[in-house]
């Protein structure tokens, strides 16, 4: 006898197949979940998704995938799975790690980035993919149509250009993401200025290694110049320990050490990350990042995404003067055709109205190392 899965999931997991991968009842979803217990994913996750999936019509089969440091390509058992379904569904961190690979298989494939059974079956699951995309579409093209772009935020960042003639394409990942919480990234080659770092540094989900993050004790700040770091500026502590993490990173991996490829911001304000960021510095680095409150840049590597994520806590971000993100907040009435797709979507509008305001900070209201 099929368990009944609660309504939540089985709503999340209709948009999730049918709103972003587009699939019918009736078809074959594989779900590829991690063997590892480690606190990233909810192992139930995958098992209740699996079995709302049933109960939406769909024929569901899981498999089990262990993690790897660095994983370049999906095995062949596993690509042979895929190719035989009609959707592959990634619960698991390897769908991040392939995520910028070339993709020929011709089967829906989607990164899943709710975390645990709380997530997906929150206004971040529910809310329907199609209105998200649409905002996507509409923050991407605002941000390529603005002359000035101008980022800062309470901690001191100054980060200043535009998308102009950019000679670079910061691409977007060769894999459906679900939900859909941030816009296609912008290349970092028109804009100068330093990002303020407080906390840590940490990965951007696509190796693994160790250590992988790195604590500041005050406030770091880094000076870009284009597509290049040009230095580090604060307390000599701070400045030795993220010297010494980007060597390590990028010696380690082989990497241009110092590149900076590519920025974006969250979009979705229906996500609520409430365990500290500190607990597990990898699933908040996958799990976080697609509330506004978060902007980040990716670092360390000319390919995408970098290595070592620069995170802004409460961006304002402002095209042609106009405060898009205000002190971490996203307002989609102030771009063209943002009111009218909040008018069209009630659900979208009750969230961007209340939204969720916890990504994993500390007590004192700052991401911490501790």
């Amino acid at each position: 006898m099929l368990e009944i899965v609660h309504n939540s999931l089985v709503k999340s997991t209709r948009n999730l197949l049918e709103n972003c991968a587009g699939c019918e009842a009736g078809q074959s979803v594989l779900f590829i979940h991690e063997t590892e217990t480690d606190g990233y994913y909810d192992p139930a996750l995958s098992e209740l998704v699996a079995k709302a999936a049933k109960q939406l019509g769909y024929q569901s089969e899981l498999y089990g995938v262990a993690l790897h440091k660095k994983a370049t390509q999906l095995a062949p058992d596993l690509v042979a799975r895929i190719e035989r379904a009609d959707c592959a569904v990634f619960l698991a961190r390897l769908g991040d790690q392939i995520r910028f690979r070339p993709n020929t298989l011709k089967s829906a494939q989607v990164i899943c980035h709710a975390l645990d059974c709380e997530m997906m079956g929150s206004p971040f699951g529910e809310t329907d993919y199609h209105a998200f995309a649409a905002l996507e579409q509409i923050v991407t093209k605002s941000i390529s149509a603005a002359r000035d772009i101008h980022v800062t935020c309470p901690a001191g960042t100054d980060y200043r250009g535009s998308v102009g003639n950019s000679k670079t394409t910061a691409c977007n990942t060769a894999l459906k993401r679900f939900p859909l919480s941030v816009f296609k990234p912008v290349s970092s080659e028109g804009f100068t200025g330093h990002i303020a770092q407080t906390g840590f540094l940490t990965g951007t989900g696509s190796s693994f290694y160790t250590p992988w993050t790195c604590e500041i004790r005050d406030t770091l700040f880094v000076r870009i110049n284009g597509s290049r770091i040009q230095g580090f500026d604060g307390t000599e502590q701070d400045v030795k320990s993220a010297r010494a993490h980007y060597e390590y990173v990028g010696r380690t991996l082989k990497l241009d050490t110092y590149a900076v490829h590519s920025w974006h911001a969250g979009i979705h304000p229906g996500l609520s990350y409430t365990q500290k960021a500190a607990r597990h510095f990898e699933r908040w680095s996958g799990g976080a990042f697609g509330n506004p409150r978060i902007l980040h840049l990716h670092t360390c590597g000319r390919e995408p995404p970098g290595e070592i994520s620069l995170n802004v806590l409460d961006p304002t971000v402002r095209l042609d003067g106009v405060a898009v993100w205000e002190n971490g907040r996203l307002f989609p009435e102030r771009l063209a055709g943002g009111a009218a797709l909040l008018s069209r979507y009630p659900e979208m509008k009750e969230i961007f109205d209340n939204p969720r305001t916890s990504v994993g900070q500390s007590a004192g209201g700052r991401l911490s190392y501790r």
